[in-house]
């Protein structure tokens, strides 16, 4: 199998390189706006580099989409008519609109597209999944879940970001969606700037905070930050009517506990590929196993569109001041 990574940063670079170990790929093209990083990557790796001209030539039998949003668009347009599988980092866009197009053009021309939330991947949490769906945990009543980032974002990102809730939060909606089995009715959110003022400048925030409930009546809390002094944490529980259970919470979770030693924040995470290395590793190999048909999509488009829905809602919520009907987000 020939696989195309379009784009050589730091996603690109994590796909490379996952890619190349593994034995079912017998190629990895590489391509980029800046030809200089894609010839650097590619040759750390002993992949090919590919001139960006070429990026949406039929040229592989799999496609890693792992550019900026901003040119999701123009790559999506080329490759997704091929009819080959497409592995897209999350966001496919940033609007509903350009969204559903995307996923209209795939099903049209037959292309599969998998969409890259990686935290479905990370062992622990595809943990609590199973304890879930297993029905181990009994009657799921509710869950919490916080999403912090080590170091503030800078500016040049936060102009494209979209948002907390859009870059940050949609990982929570998805997980949501997906440990639940149902999607989300109502939530309730709020946002501040405490700390670092640039967020303000672009209508953001650098704290969240959501309340929000599924069709089927689970409730979950989720706290959200652009800056952790201690390091990236990502943890979340679940809490049922036989069991309670969480992830994330280990050795490497930056959080001082005071009254007891349980043996956290060792060796904190310094960030979301440090936190989620092995998830992308996990990620990437079913990624080859979906392109080459020997499993079922686990990260369908459909997964980005609703959790896209569930951003905007919450950012009408903070308009409001109100709680806002997910369904009522068109």
């Amino acid at each position: 199998m020939r696989v195309l990574v379009v784009g050589a940063g730091r996603m690109g670079a994590i796909r490379v390189e996952d890619l190349v170990a593994d034995q079912r790929v017998s190629e990895v093209v590489v391509t980029n706006r800046n030809p200089e990083r894609a010839q650097k990557l590619a040759a750390t790796w002993g992949a090919t580099a590919l001139p960006w001209e070429e990026a949406t030539a039929p040229v592989a039998d799999a496609v890693v989409v792992a550019v900026g949003t901003d040119a999701h668009d123009h790559i999506l347009g080329g490759v997704l008519p091929q009819g080959i599988p497409v592995l897209c980092e999350k966001p496919i866009a940033l609007t509903l609109e350009d969204t559903a197009a995307a996923i209209d053009l795939a099903e049209r021309s037959g292309s599969r597209m998998f969409i890259g939330f990686q935290r479905r991947f990370d062992e622990d949490i595809r943990g609590i999944y199973d304890t879930v769906h297993s029905g181990a945990i009994g009657t799921l009543y509710s869950m919490s879940m916080d999403s912090r980032d080590h170091e503030p974002s800078t500016k040049e990102f936060l102009a494209g970001s979209g948002g907390i809730f859009r870059d940050l939060h949609v990982h929570d909606f998805d997980l949501v969606r997906w440990i639940t089995g149902s999607n989300i009715a109502t939530v309730y959110a709020t946002r501040q700037v405490r700390e670092f003022p640039d967020y303000a400048e672009f209508d953001d925030g650098d704290i969240s905070a959501i309340s929000l409930t599924t069709e089927s009546g689970v409730q979950v809390v989720i706290s959200g930050a652009r800056h952790d002094a201690l390091g990236h944490d990502v943890r979340m529980e679940a809490f049922g009517s036989k069991d309670s259970v969480t992830a994330g919470l280990n050795p490497r979770t930056p959080l001082r506990t005071i009254g007891a030693d349980l043996g956290v924040n060792t060796t904190p995470y310094t960030g979301f590929v440090d936190r989620f290395r092995e998830a992308f590793r996990n990620e990437t190999r079913a990624f080859v196993s979906f392109a080459a048909g020997e499993i079922d999509n686990p990260t369908p488009p459909e997964s980005a569109l609703e959790s896209l829905r569930v951003a905007i809602a919450c950012e009408e919520s903070i308009r409001t001041g109100a709680g806002v009907a997910v369904s009522d987000i068109s």
